[in-house]
């Protein structure tokens, strides 16, 4: 029995997945009456690829990673989802995520009935990986990283996270969502071949395609097999497929590199007003800012319409704000806002 495969949940292991006559079929167009669709042709009246097999093709090259690695699905949340899904036994076992990070790790876990142990970052938001594995206990499946962490921006070192990925026995979920705007690095290439790593990465973000609502997650063909065989049949809309082969056709690079000036241009000046405390570095499009009176500013900015993350009742982010990085015309509308904010 193979290490992934101890982990699994018994009735996952044993699941028959759903399958379609069309699994079962893959020569030329031929006349589908098996799927109880219409048959009024308009584009959309046929289900699709429940495989993805055209855009995984096309992410797979420029990811430079073989098909067999790679999940689709509906945003990188419905790849979290299915995380506790296949590992997690309902009341039994738990997981253990860093504070503050990414909310959905701890909704999706109450939803699936399974225990959250966060472990504090440091004041600075470094990660104690002495602190993090000394919480786990045999119950502990799954452990999640952000990096670069959401709402702190921060990314932790690739070395200190492939080390927490060899020391732990279980499922280790690093949510790389930011990592197009951060120097460090993508653990990608080794999450294909480490037993136990799963990447997650997203089209939302640098990709520009929030509304289609993709997300990517990268492992080993075990891991991926069993969330292929665990997810919704049609999980991904043909139109949300097609759209994304159509901007996957666009660069990205100046994109990028204008949200990554910008955001240094804005950590630079907003240290200039006197209500602010610090500006936290960041590796992200985004910048967690600590002010005086976090609740009054949020306040004043949506008065003015502009519209922002109050993080301040998060442990961790007292009095902070998130500010994502705009366009160079909405990034100067928020500085002359906030010249006219008086605390």
């Amino acid at each position: 029995m193979s290490r992934i495969t101890s982990l699994v949940r018994p009735n996952i292991a044993a699941l028959a997945p759903y399958s379609t006559a069309r699994d079962e079929y893959d020569g030329p167009l031929g006349i589908f009456l098996d799927a109880n669709e219409s048959p009024y042709q308009n584009g959309y009246n046929r289900y699709p690829d429940p495989h993805q097999s055209v855009l995984k093709d096309r992410l797979c090259t420029l990811k430079g990673i073989r098909k067999e690695n790679l999940f689709l699905g509906n945003g990188s949340d419905e790849a979290i989802d299915l995380v506790f899904r296949i590992f997690c036994e309902p009341g039994k076992d738990n997981a253990v995520i860093i504070s503050p990070s990414y909310g959905m790790y701890g909704v999706a876990a109450a939803i699936n009935d399974v225990e959250v142990r966060p472990v504090r970052l440091g004041d600075d938001f470094s990660l104690d990986s002495e602190k993090l594995l000394g919480t786990c206990d045999p119950r502990t499946k799954v452990i999640f990283l952000c990096s670069p962490n959401n709402p702190s921006g921060n990314a932790f070192p690739k070395g200190q996270l492939l080390d927490i990925c060899d020391r732990f026995p279980g499922i280790v979920v690093v949510d790389e969502a930011y990592v197009d705007f951060s120097e460090k690095g993508s653990l990608a290439a080794e999450a294909s071949s480490r037993e136990g790593l799963i990447v997650l990465q997203t089209l939302s973000k640098a990709r520009a395609m929030a509304g289609l609502r993709i997300g990517m997650a990268i492992s080993s063909p075990e891991i991926i097999r069993l969330m292929s065989m665990v997810k919704y049949p049609y999980n991904l809309s043909r139109a949300a497929m097609e759209k994304a082969m159509e901007f996957l056709e666009k660069k990205i690079d100046l994109q990028v590199d204008t949200i990554i000036n910008e955001r240094e241009r804005l950590a630079s000046v907003l240290l200039h007003f006197p209500f602010v405390r610090k500006v936290f570095p960041s590796d992200a499009n985004f910048l967690l800012t600590r002010v005086d009176d976090a609740d009054s500013l949020y306040g004043y900015l949506l008065d003015n319409g502009i519209i922002v993350r109050n993080r301040s009742r998060v442990p961790g982010c007292e009095g902070c704000l998130r500010l994502t990085v705009g366009l160079p015309g909405e990034n100067e509308a928020l500085l002359n806002a906030l010249e006219h904010y008086m605390v």
